[in-house]
């Protein structure tokens, strides 16, 4: 679960601030980043997930010039820890999603409060926690990039975010195969290894290609976005297709370890339950497929 924490801190908050921020927010807020404090990124709330933009939370400015915010979040990676806080909030509401704005929140700020950690299936050890903002005042220079911009440094970021996604389930599929690969030497039945068994070789074969397969797919992917070239295509088809080949292949390594497999002595358990967020968070499969027909459409 360290590469979830990972994976937020780097490709969502502080690539945010990289890619978006002015210098003196650069300034005050990287260094603490890189060496400190853990940062989330504040977008989905309970009545926008998948539509994103449809989120409820609003910003005001007060009298002085500052900005007031009111509204929630949930499911928000690294709240539990985090000591910086990225918050996409409606500056105007009129205006629909080209209303949104991000701003620059900490820890202690009055009126920020982060919930309890959600129960969840997996990826247990990383902290997921909902939000809630009573008139929560953010500096008039807290405004992380342009107003009304907030929009497209989400999509921008989630876009890039999403490489990410497909490293982590890469790992997950490569790390339960190696640790069962070996079982299947060791445990006999019928007077030989099942490993050797035709149909277990056919099995594990299968979900080796499924694996490298998966593995190019994220590496064309960030070979793309590190050259400057359009990547978004196949950002979405590297997560979409690892965590479809995650999933596959715990379930394959639960299986393949029999009973011993069923039992939370054994980490292809964890495994399993962890490799499920694959297909649902940074964009759930379904909006993969759509972002991916859209693309290949305007190919043609």
């Amino acid at each position: 679960d360290n590469s979830n924490c990972c994976d937020v801190q780097n490709t969502l908050v502080n690539n945010m601030f990289r890619f978006y921020a002015s210098d003196d927010i650069k300034s005050r807020y990287l260094p603490q980043l890189a060496t400190e404090k853990l940062g989330c990124f504040g977008l989905s709330e309970a009545g926008s997930g998948s539509d994103a933009f449809a989120l409820k939370t609003r910003a005001e400015v007060n009298a002085d010039g500052d900005y007031v915010i009111n509204g929630s979040k949930m499911w928000i990676t690294n709240a539990g820890e985090a000591e910086i806080f990225l918050i996409m909030a409606n500056l105007d509401p009129s205006k629909g999603y080209k209303g949104i704005t991000c701003f620059v929140a900490e820890k202690g700020f009055e009126g920020l409060e982060v919930g309890n950690r959600e129960d969840k299936l997996g990826i247990r050890a990383s902290s997921t926690c909902p939000i809630t903002f009573t008139d929560v005042v953010i500096p008039k220079n807290n405004v992380l990039g342009e107003i009304g911009k907030g929009y497209k440094y989400a999509i921008e970021i989630l876009n890039e975010g999403r490489i990410g996604i497909g490293a982590q389930m890469v790992g997950l599929a490569q790390g339960t195969f190696d640790l069962t690969m070996p079982y299947l030497q060791e445990r006999k039945q019928f007077g030989q290894p099942i490993g050797n068994f035709q149909a277990m070789q056919h099995q594990y074969a299968e979900a080796a290609v499924e694996i490298e397969a998966a593995r190019l797919m994220v590496y064309n992917a960030a070979r793309r976005k590190q050259n400057g070239l359009p990547f978004v295509k196949e950002a979405a088809m590297a997560k979409y297709y690892s965590s479809q080949v995650a999933a596959r292949v715990s379930r394959s390594c639960v299986e393949w370890m029999g009973g011993v497999g069923f039992t939370k002595d054994m980490p292809q358990e964890k495994f399993y339950r962890d490799n499920i967020i694959g297909s649902i968070y940074e964009g759930t499969s379904n909006i993969q497929l759509q972002t991916i027909a859209k693309l290949v459409q305007k190919e043609y």
